[in-house]
């Protein structure tokens, strides 16, 4: 029997111009929404029948349109092995065991597809996609298992996590249903986007959905929780097939055979430098469509909320977000295009990875961040790509200019902004001018090897552009390591703008206590003012009153000038509710000192 769902692959790869191997998966990414339109009207209770149906659906998926038998056992081998070894496996190091073997299984499927895959064959999806986004899900697990089990038997070193590391610890273990229903999310199976498992815990359990609004839940007579979402997801899904439609269309015409050809190296430079940027834009374009696909799957399906704001009545559909297409394009510095760029795997990295790998410093209790951490991120980064040279090529230039980016930035950025941009250049636009182009145009360089991936085709074609992001960059390094790069950086500082300070209104009601204050003040000096003449009883009040009556004098007397300069200004800074309080206190002991004294010597005359 004919299987029909091959039918329908095989008629839009042959309308769309796709190969059937993208033509496969863009067929689940567009199921996935009439799939999760039924997945939202199961009964909220139903905890298992909903975690059944996500099951069946990737069943559907895997056999009969990816047709992946092979790769399910696999992708199965991996969960139970993750499930079972965080459960009874209770050592601190658990963590690291679950992540290094993962990798290594990663890398396993990464090798036989490098060295022992026979021809390419379009028609057959490779597994190690869908790997990569579960090494992600089940590192993650163990690590919020392991949190989960800090928490109760330590509790100071628990609080030392981030608060992301602690909303995602898992404090009771899940059944084995859950966690499969955790792996095998339809939404997310190929092409991701990964989450934790709390994030899908709150999601089946409807807990995310605590803050909705009852008018704003669906149904008439049976409220349901998850809330509508239809008209966001339709958006990602327009985003996501103008981009495809784009990429289907520019990707035969701007070709990465046409930069590795003898006609391009006799290109002038500037020429190559603006065509491999080019090129690099359409790389990118075929994930900004897969992934703003995916996500508003899973937005459909209610994955993607991400909370309610009552002030503006809005809500958040960005919890699984992974890409944003016009921050890294319009980006000006590596920083902020790599946090626009697959941003849950850049989650992953920063706090799986990363932030494990940093000490804690004794003293403050915080994190020290370091050479080796960042090390140790880049290089389980490509490592979690591939076995392939281009992978590595392109992450280890891309931490270089990261570097670099951050000594430009430093030195450069304060002559045009000051640090919160209260002061701002009439220059700075060009300085953003030149970042984005120099960031972009690098991007364009520097991610070719990415698509290439053999070492020699890379080379040459950095060859061809003569090197100049490396050289670039190591000039750039090296002067600023050298004694002379820093005595540059300290008469650049000279020229750095600094904050315009902000004078902030005083409110009406600080207003009117200052006045009572002060009225108060003046009211015990005018008192003071009115004394009888201490001069009969000068022997006595020469060093216990009349040194003190003359200090209060003279900061009464400043006193008042400042009050005076501040009402009329209005402003804040002009004097302080505390040296208001000072010395109307001051005032009112002395009053109680000069009125004790006459009394005593009132007694004593009598006497």
């Amino acid at each position: 029997m004919q299987n029909p769902f091959r039918v329908g692959v095989l008629r839009f790869a042959e309308a769309s111009g796709l190969d059937e191997g993208s033509a496969k998966i863009l067929t689940c990414l567009f199921l996935s929404f009439p799939l999760s339109a039924i997945f939202k009207r199961l009964p909220d209770q139903r905890l298992h029948v909903k975690n059944y149906y996500i099951i069946a659906v990737s069943a559907v998926y895997i056999f009969f349109i990816l047709e992946i038998w092979s790769g399910f056992f696999v992708l199965l081998f991996n969960a139970l092995f993750t499930f079972l070894l965080v459960k009874y496996y209770r050592s601190r190091l658990m963590p690291w065991v679950n992540l290094i073997s993962l990798m290594l299984f990663l890398c396993a499927n990464h090798l036989k597809a490098q060295f022992f895959a026979s021809t390419y064959d379009p028609s057959v999806i490779d597994i190690t996609g869908a790997q990569m986004v579960l090494v992600m899900k089940l590192s993650s697990f163990g690590w919020s298992v392991s949190d989960g089990r800090l928490y109760k038997s330590d509790t100071a070193k628990f609080n030392q996590l981030t608060t992301f590391q602690r909303s995602r610890a898992v404090l009771q273990y899940p059944p084995i249903l859950f966690f499969l229903g955790y792996v095998f999310f339809y939404g997310s199976l190929v092409t991701g986007p990964s989450f934790d498992y709390s994030d899908y815990e709150k999601f089946i359990l409807t807990d995310i959905f605590d803050d909705v609004p009852l008018n704003k839940r669906p149904g008439r007579s049976v409220k349901r929780r998850i809330p509508r979402s239809g008209r966001v997801a339709l958006r990602g899904v327009v985003q996501g097939a103008l981009w495809a439609a784009l990429w289907i269309y520019l990707s035969p015409r701007i070709t990465l055979a046409y930069a590795t050809s003898p006609s391009f190296q006799g290109q002038w430079f500037l020429y190559k430098v603006g065509f491999l940027w080019i090129l690099g834009i359409v790389h990118r374009m075929k994930y900004y469509a897969v992934w703003s696909i995916s996500e508003a799957g899973c937005i459909v399906a209610g994955l993607g909320y991400n909370g309610y704001d009552p002030k503006t009545d809005k809500m958040y559909w960005n919890r699984v977000q992974n890409i944003d297409p016009y921050a890294f394009e319009t980006g000006q510095n590596v920083h902020d295009c790599l946090e626009a760029w697959n941003m849950n795997t850049n989650k992953w990295l920063k706090n799986y990875i990363y932030l494990r790998t940093c000490k804690i410093d004794p003293e403050t209790g915080k994190l020290k961040p370091g050479m080796l951490p960042t090390f140790i991120t880049f290089l389980t980064s490509a490592f979690w790509h591939g076995t392939m040279p281009g992978y590595y090529m392109t992450f280890i230039i891309g931490a270089f200019i990261q570097t670099v980016g951050k000594l430009f930035r430093r030195n450069f950025r304060p002559l045009v902004a000051s640090k919160d941009n209260s002061n701002v250049s009439k220059y700075k636009p060009v300085y953003d001018v030149i970042s984005w182009l120099l960031t972009q145009s690098a991007f364009g360089y520097i991610v070719q090897p990415f698509v290439l991936l053999e070492f020699v085709p890379s080379f040459n074609l950095w060859k061809t552009c003569y090197f100049w992001v490396h050289i670039g960059s190591i000039v750039t390094c090296v002067f600023f390591d050298s004694p002379q790069g820093k005595k540059f950086s300290k008469k650049l500082q000279k020229y750095h703008l600094q904050p315009i300070p902000v004078e902030k209104p005083v409110k009406k009601e600080s207003l009117a206590k200052l006045k009572e204050h002060y009225s108060s003040a003046t009211s015990l000096h005018d008192a003071i003012k009115k004394l009888p003449d201490f001069d009969s009883q000068e022997d006595i009040m020469e060093n216990v009153v009349v040194p003190d009556v003359q200090e209060i004098k003279d900061n009464y007397d400043k006193l008042a000038k400042e009050f005076d300069e501040w009402t009329s200004s209005n402003k804040e800074t002009a004097i302080d509710k505390s040296e208001v309080e000072a010395v109307r206190s001051a005032l009112n002991n002395l009053e109680k000192d000069v009125f004790s004294y006459l009394e005593k010597a009132k007694s004593t005359k009598t006497e």
